[in-house]
């Protein structure tokens, strides 16, 4: 994070907004994308979309969040989502599940279809038809465009932190990542 005084009056402009906004901070992926002002700008408002208004249940978010999380090896987002997830009402043995990339049996049928929907996307960029039809059939078309597009925007801000070497505080669960 630069220091206040070396920042621009468009740093000084997002870094206000953050702070004053949901997100109460500049923490995570704003900090490398701060560098950007334009292009955090643009993206935050898409990721705060996503997480405080997107018609997904708490829950699906929150546990695809976190796959996205694991799969791109990133403790800042993993550390900050398992919490939410947990609150949302995932239970501790999907959480486990989630690290280890595996299949819960118990798991309710939104996030199973969810978690298939994500990990297809994430390994082939692509999901099979029956998957498709699931999803749709579960959530409908426009829930699969914002599933669709949470995967992404997490893995994004991922990737940012991950280039950026950006710190996550405490241990991901899952071993030093990198991130």
């Amino acid at each position: 994070m630069p220091e206040p005084e070396a920042l621009t009056n468009e740093q000084r402009q997002v870094v206000e907004t953050l702070t004053n906004g949901p997100r109460k901070g500049v923490v995570g992926p704003f900090i490398p994308l701060l560098q950007s002002p334009r292009l955090l700008n643009l993206l935050e408002p898409l990721g705060a979309e996503l997480r405080f208004r997107g018609q997904l249940d708490d829950r699906v978010r929150e546990v695809v969040i976190c796959a996205v999380a694991k799969r791109a090896r990133n403790q800042f987002e993993w550390n900050a989502h398992v919490p939410l997830a947990i609150v949302a009402g995932v239970s501790p043995a999907a959480i486990s599940a989630v690290r280890e990339e595996r299949v819960l049996a118990e798991c309710p049928e939104d996030e199973r279809v969810a978690l298939e929907f994500a990990r297809h996307l994430m390994s082939s960029h692509d999901v099979p038809d029956f998957l498709y039809a699931e999803a749709k059939a579960r959530f409908g078309n426009a829930a699969i465009v914002e599933l669709t597009i949470l995967v992404g925007y997490f893995i994004t801000v991922c990737w940012i932190m991950n280039v950026a070497h950006t710190k996550s505080d405490g241990d991901s669960g899952f071993g030093d990542v990198g991130a």
